[in-house]
């Protein structure tokens, strides 16, 4: 099972834009409300996902924290994502085996909202190496979320999970 998570990650090409291959190593799972929990690929509408979701992570030591980032590696659309990978949500210091409600809003959710094409919003976790101190970053655009996991070493991903979204009115399907 393991093994076919990050295998989606490859084929959305989750892991080379915006992760490098990595292990999951920690339980991730993130549900939105009345909504299933998010799989791998799945398609989630914008007004599925107007409020946070709750984000259970697993781990079995309270003193383990970690971070966790949603980006969207296809703003403002696929075709031109010039301000790759857009931020919308940036918690820390959330304790092993509780949900990101625990932890430190460091930028608050934003929910994504496409206008044109497919995209992907990644949710990633990283294992801290113990309480951080994290800054906001200036503007949402732009995110990286490599170089954030370089400056605050936090090493590579123990976790991650991706869905699309598009319009509300979207016809399903890439268009030119």
């Amino acid at each position: 099972k393991k093994r076919s998570m990050e295998g989606a990650l490859v084929i959305g090409r989750i892991i080379g834009e915006v992760l490098d291959p990595f292990t999951s190593s920690v339980s991730l799972r993130v549900v939105y409300k009345n909504q299933t929990e998010v799989i791998n690929s799945c398609e989630l509408k914008p007004s599925q996902i107007v409020n946070k979701p709750r984000v259970h992570i697993g781990g079995d030591d309270l003193r383990v924290f970690y971070t966790l980032i949603m980006v969207n590696p296809d703003a403002p659309s696929p075709s031109h994502p010039c301000m790759k990978e857009y931020l919308h949500w940036l918690v820390t210091n959330i304790p092993a085996t509780t949900a990101a409600s625990f932890g430190h809003e460091i930028v608050e959710y934003e929910s994504p909202r496409p206008t044109s094409g497919i995209h992907r919003i990644v949710l990633v976790l990283f294992r801290q190496l113990g309480r951080q101190i994290v800054h906001a970053p200036r503007w949402r655009n732009n995110f990286n979320t490599r170089d954030f996991a370089q400056v605050y070493n936090l090493g590579l991903p123990v976790a991650a999970v991706y869905f699309n979204c598009q319009r509300e009115s979207g016809w399903g399907g890439r268009r030119a």
